[in-house]
Formats: C-alpha cells, sequence, structure tokens
C-alpha cells in the first residue's frame, strides 16, 4: 500500500488515529501516518477551553478513543469517545465540580434534520459533541473501530 492508493480511495483501510482541531473545526482520519479523510464539523455550543461540567457546552480536550457504537442514536449514528478519563474527573473533583458530563459522541444530525447536511457545520449547536452529516457519519462508521485514539486540540 502507498499513499497514492489511499488519496485516490481505491484502499478503504480503516483508521488507525482520529485527530479533532476544535479552532479549524476539522476532524481528520489517519492511517499509518496518512491523512485519509477530512471532514468540516460542528462543536459543543461554547467549544473554547476544555470540557469542566455537564451542561458547559464545551467539547472536552485531550486524548481519548472510541468506546462504543449506537446505530439507534438520536442524532442518527454516533460514535462514543471515552470522555470522561480519570484525568477530568480529578480536576473536576479538585475544582468541586460534581458532574463532570459524558456521553461526548461524534453523531450526524438530529432525526429528520438530514436535509441540513453540510450547513450545520457554519454553527455550534451541540451540547459538546462532534456533529457531522448524515452520510459522513455513514463513512466514519465503516472507517472507525472500537478502541481507535482520538486527540482533540484546542
Amino acid at each position: 500500500m502507498c499513499a497514492s492508493d489511499l488519496a485516490s480511495g481505491r484502499l478503504r483501510p480503516k483508521a488507525d488515529f482520529i485527530l479533532l482541531e476544535k479552532r479549524a473545526r476539522r476532524l481528520t482520519l489517519w492511517y499509518g501516518g496518512f491523512a485519509v479523510r477530512e471532514f468540516r464539523v460542528a462543536l459543543g455550543e461554547d467549544p473554547v477551553g476544555h470540557k469542566q461540567r455537564q451542561g458547559d457546552g464545551k467539547t472536552p480536550e485531550g486524548r481519548y478513543w472510541i468506546e462504543g457504537r449506537n446505530r439507534e442514536s438520536r442524532f442518527y449514528r454516533s460514535l462514543k469517545i471515552s470522555y470522561p478519563s480519570i484525568a477530568d474527573e480529578y480536576l473536576a473533583k479538585r475544582a468541586g465540580v460534581v458532574d463532570v458530563g459524558g456521553e461526548i459522541m461524534i453523531h450526524g444530525l438530529p432525526a429528520g434534520a438530514g436535509w441540513i447536511g453540510k450547513h450545520h457545520a457554519g454553527l455550534d449547536w451541540t451540547r459538546g459533541c462532534i456533529a457531522v452529516t448524515n452520510e459522513e457519519i455513514d463513512e466514519i462508521w465503516e472507517l472507525v473501530v472500537e478502541g481507535t485514539p482520538i486527540e482533540i486540540r484546542p
């Protein structure tokens, strides 16, 4: 396998790493050190900074992994991210936060809103999740397996 095979789309290997760059609103799937697919995303409604508590509207930052799949999600399909980590829980406890939150997903659009398509990515509308179109989550669903690491950068 070479970079031209990946770039041409002739091969569809499973991603071995996911990178989310919040500032750029970009989610990139990587395989063997090559970026194989990029997606524009919508984030939490208040995305700057690391998620610290339930309801803060922030998308977490740090290193996590994909820990589950939900084909019956109210947001079409979803991949669960392993937030909160032990470190997230520890820092929240030290700050006096009772509920650090959870259920952070990469997901499609809300039921019945698939028609919005790529226009959703111009807004940050989730409660801390990472949203893509329904067609894009179908593609991500096929390329990402449970256990795939994800790094979320500011």
